[in-house]
């Protein structure tokens, strides 16, 4: 969320976030949401970010079997008071967050990276050494063959 840059989340941000996974991944499992946009999809919660305040979560989805779209943020939005109502029921905090959904594309990511990888073009200047590199890996530095300093 609002996190300063470089800061980690803290321990207790972690442990909040992993339980409002745990959570939110039951209510979906159980087939709870009643809105028609969302009967009968299969959601996968991969991540709960917590603000360092613990009023505000980003909770990251990923639909299985089918693509994302915005009629399922939509939809999950207007879900979100009912879902805060549950986690006010099954986590024991002081006052249950406010929920923001978002599409996880990691795993979108990851694959255009295998993709690339798999590529023979990429596969080749990987398997092969890099010209002009020492021993060591580190590219080699250009040096100046044709110097009149006397050496």
């Amino acid at each position: 969320m609002d996190r300063r840059p470089g800061k980690p989340a803290s321990q207790r941000q972690l442990r909040v976030g992993e339980e409002l996974r745990h959570a939110l991944a039951e209510v979906f499992s159980r087939g709870e949401l009643r809105d028609p946009d969302l009967v009968g999809r299969s959601l996968t919660v991969t991540e709960v970010r917590v603000s360092p305040d613990l009023h505000n979560v980003t909770v990251f989805v990923v639909p299985l079997g089918a693509a994302a779209d915005k009629t399922l943020l939509a939809a999950l939005g207007r879900s979100a008071p009912f879902l805060r109502g549950r986690l006010a029921e099954m986590v024991p905090l002081r006052f249950s967050p406010k929920l923001l959904f978002a599409v996880d594309n990691s795993f979108d990511a990851a694959r255009r990276i295998e993709e690339v990888l798999r590529d023979p073009k990429v596969a080749r200047d990987l398997a092969a050494p890099a010209a002009g590199s020492d021993d060591d890996g580190s590219p080699a530095v250009a040096r100046d063959r044709n110097r009149d300093d006397g050496s």
